[in-house]
């Protein structure tokens, strides 16, 4: 799952005209009449060009009758469509184009692509048009990828982690799981039918619910012609978040522990909360990275009082960035024997963070700089940032994802108090705890 995105000196333009160059990177945009939202990444340091598509579309669409069903129409989209007859012609297709593909499906995106020479490009463009535009979904084929799609399931939970954090995220989405649960339903997989996809595809798979995303060694005018020439006819639909909401999540009701047993070695604490969403309080979501950068060095407080003291084993303090309620997550490993210390002094340190002194205005700016100078080793491949580009532009928009440079460094040790107490400190938490039998008679849970 990607975290976190910053942009330094990369300007995105608003149409063809007026773009405005930057250091390393030029991000350039436009908009067809169908709605669709073409996004040039340039970089002409390889020869090699990444044609990807996001949609807005994943686990927050999804009502119960459709729980996990995104992450099918993943793996259909490498299928046949009324172009390609079969999977096997597709990708021997994906093989004379010479290309490096994938699609991944998360809480608000779901994105696919293939990185193609820069001279199997067109073809590509064109390929792609028919992959997004024709799927068959025929019912043989469904049938043929329901197990693979219900092995990652099975893979997923032969790992006492993902029980841990499944029977948590029941609890803290307690309304709305199925909005929550990007691996889906077993039972809903297991018996998708053909209609159930072509719902997908007309209510999400629409030019205006979707970015168009070209990288590397192309140019803006190069981009947006051959986005005109191929996709211009994509036809367009209602808005389906119109029609389809994604629901609000109610709040945790109450502060709970649910626990998990399995024979593990170490005790294993995960404590969440509802934290913001970044289209209603885009501030907090700033101060959450920096908090969460400066309490993870081993120089902090948060480090030696749990970590250092002996208390745990490793903890860490997270947030991911949603437009739907991110969540808010505190792990650590730890001994029975030191559980309940562990558990102490975990809320102790929490609430501490909100004292002046609890970090210095040295690690405050350090945070900030160090996490811009780490996002800029990551753009150094054009086919990697444009996966991050399109995932902010799914879940935030691509001016939170320009800006958020200029706004990180405005984090002050206020705003990182207005976060902690606003989500965090107080608040009504799920803290599941994954301990063996004889782990969990020592703790008394």
């Amino acid at each position: 799952m990607i975290k976190r995105a910053f942009c330094l000196a990369v300007v995105l333009s608003l149409a063809v005209s007026g773009s405005l160059h930057a250091q390393k990177y030029q991000i350039f945009s436009t908009t067809l009449k169908n709605g669709l939202d073409v996004i040039v990444v340039q970089n002409h340091a390889v020869p090699l060009v990444t044609v990807e598509i996001n949609v807005k579309n994943g686990a927050y669409t999804e009502s119960p009758e459709y729980d996990g069903l995104s992450h099918l129409y993943e793996h259909m989209f490498f299928k046949a469509n009324k172009t390609i007859p079969n999977q096997e012609r597709y990708l021997e297709r994906l093989r004379e184009l010479g290309a490096v593909w994938n699609g991944t499906t998360a809480d608000e995106r779901v994105n696919y692509f293939f990185t193609v020479p820069k001279d199997s490009l067109v073809p590509a463009m064109n390929f792609m048009f028919d992959a997004i535009t024709g799927p068959l979904f025929s019912q043989e084929e469904l049938v043929k990828e329901r197990p693979v799609v219900t092995g990652e399931y099975d893979r997923a939970e032969s790992s006492p982690f993902f029980i841990l954090n499944r029977a948590v995220d029941q609890k803290v989405w307690w309304k709305y799981y199925s909005y929550k649960n990007v691996i889906g339903d077993r039972q809903v997989i297991l018996t998708a039918t053909t209609e159930k996809m072509q719902t997908i595809q007309n209510r999400f798979y629409i030019p205006n619910n979707s970015a168009l995303m070209l990288a590397g060694d192309i140019t803006p005018e190069e981009g947006f012609t051959l986005a005109e020439k191929y996709f211009s006819k994509w036809q367009k639909g209602p808005d389906p978040f119109k029609t389809f909401k994604t629901p609000e999540h109610p709040p945790i009701q109450k502060t709970e522990t649910v626990v998990v047993e399995k024979p593990v070695n170490a005790v294993t604490i995960s404590i969440k909360w509802h934290g913001p969403s970044v289209s209603k309080d885009p501030q907090a979501t700033y101060a959450a990275d920096v908090l969460s950068f400066i309490v993870a060095q081993q120089t902090s407080k948060f480090h030696k009082a749990l970590v250092e003291s002996g208390l745990a084993y490793a903890v860490s303090l997270q947030y991911q960035t949603l437009n739907h309620n991110g969540p808010v997550n505190l792990f650590a490993q730890t001994s029975a024997k030191n559980y309940d210390a562990c558990t102490k002094a975990i809320f102790d340190e929490l609430t501490k963070m909100t004292a002046d002194d609890y970090f210095t205005d040295e690690q405050l700016e350090n945070a900030k700089n160090i996490l811009a100078i780490n996002e800029q080793y990551g753009r150094e491949r054009a086919s990697q940032f444009v996966h991050t580009a399109g995932y902010w532009w799914a879940v935030a928009g691509l001016d939170y994802y320009l800006d958020y440079i200029d706004n990180l460094h405005k984090v002050s040790r206020k705003d990182i108090k207005r976060y902690l107490t606003t989500y965090v400190i107080g608040k009504p938490h799920i803290m599941g705890v994954l301990a063996s039998t004889e782990q969990r008679k020592q703790i008394g849970l």
